[in-house]
C-alpha cells in the first residue's frame, strides 16, 4: 500500500512539473507577443515620418525622384507587411536602407540640412530608430528565453509534446545611425 501511495505522488509530483512548465511557456510565448507588439508600435510610429521627411525633402530635391519613390514605396512594402518578425525582417531593411539613401542626398542640400523642420524630422527620426532598436533587443531578449527552454531538458519535452516552436528573432539595422564622435589629435 506505502508502494502505491509512493507512486502516486511521485505521478502527482511529475504531472505538476508538467502543468508549471506548461504554464511557463504560455507565460514567455506571451511576454515575446507583448514585447513584439512595443516593436510594431515603433515601427508604425516611423511609418508616420516616413512620408513628412520625403515630403520635406521633395521641396528641396525634386530631381532625385528615384530615390523618393523609391522610400516610399519601401514604406508602402513595409505597412503592409505582417506575420512573424522574420516575415517583416526583409521589408523593415528595405525601408531603413531607402531612409538612409533619402538622408545621404539631403546631404547634398545645405539648405535641406538648414531647415528647422527637416532638422526636427531628422531627430524625431533618430529618436524613433533608438528606440526601435531597445524595443527589438527587449524581444530578442524574451525570444532567447523562450527559444532557451524549447530546446533545453527537460522542458523541451513539454514543449514538444505541447506544439511550442521556436520563435524568430527580428534584426533589423536603425535607418540613422549616430555620427561617430570626431577623433581629437
Amino acid at each position: 500500500m506505502t508502494l502505491v501511495w509512493a507512486a502516486l505522488g511521485v505521478l502527482a509530483a511529475f504531472a505538476l512539473l508538467v502543468v508549471a512548465s506548461y504554464n511557463r511557456f504560455v507565460s514567455q510565448r506571451q511576454l515575446a507577443a507583448n514585447s513584439w507588439s512595443t516593436v510594431d508600435t515603433e515601427l508604425k510610429r516611423r511609418y508616420d515620418l516616413v512620408p513628412n521627411l520625403v515630403a520635406t525633402v521633395k521641396g528641396y530635391a525634386a530631381h532625385e525622384r528615384e530615390t523618393l519613390e523609391a522610400v516610399i514605396r519601401a514604406r508602402s512594402t513595409a505597412v503592409e507587411a505582417t506575420g512573424t518578425p522574420g516575415d517583416q525582417e526583409a521589408d523593415e531593411a528595405r525601408l531603413s536602407d531607402s531612409v538612409r539613401r533619402l538622408l545621404a542626398v539631403a546631404e547634398a542640400y545645405p539648405d535641406l540640412r538648414a531647415d528647422a523642420h527637416f532638422l526636427a524630422l531628422q531627430d524625431e527620426l533618430t529618436a524613433t530608430e533608438n528606440r526601435i532598436q531597445a524595443a527589438r533587443r527587449f524581444y530578442n531578449a524574451n525570444v532567447r528565453d523562450f527559444n532557451r527552454r524549447v530546446e533545453s531538458v527537460p522542458s523541451n519535452l513539454v514543449a514538444r509534446a505541447f506544439g511550442f516552436r521556436r520563435l524568430d528573432y527580428f534584426e533589423l539595422e536603425p535607418a540613422v545611425r549616430v555620427a561617430p564622435v570626431p577623433a581629437v589629435a
